[in-house]
């Protein structure tokens, strides 16, 4: 069975917000980040007081980059959807496969569809031909 994500409903939500265009260049308030939620199809209505609580707790995970601006905090994702798509499968093997890796690696691999699999194959294939010394 596989571990369910690192990321609650909520900060997953928050999250898509972040990383798309920012009202303010890059930078959201709780405010715009409650309303852009709000705005969203098919999700329930968090409170204000929940979303800047969030925000918060995401800050101190480093998920999200926090600034002040006088009393207030503006936030911004705290890296792409890539990088912390990578992050989060960097930190699984850490955590879950630190004595045996190649094994943890063989298994997801495995369960990968296959155009996830010929993605990989791309992905090394750029990898090694990047780190091969020119001539």
């Amino acid at each position: 069975m596989a571990p369910k994500s690192r990321m609650g409903e909520l900060e997953r939500a928050v999250m898509e917000v972040l990383w798309s265009p920012a009202p303010d260049g890059g930078w959201w308030t709780v405010r715009d980040v409650h309303a852009a939620l709000a705005a969203r199809p098919g999700r329930r209505d968090s409170a204000y007081t929940t979303v800047m609580t969030v925000l918060q707790r995401m800050a101190g995970k480093g998920l999200v980059e926090q600034q002040r601006d006088g009393r207030a905090y503006r936030y911004r994702a705290g890296g792409s959807r890539e990088e912390m798509t990578a992050g989060l499968m960097r930190d699984a093997l850490d955590e879950f496969a630190s004595d045996d890796r190649r094994t943890a690696l063989v298994a997801f691999v495995g369960e990968a569809s296959a155009a996830d699999r010929d993605a990989l194959r791309e992905a090394l294939a750029a990898l090694e031909a990047a780190e091969r010394p020119r001539a």
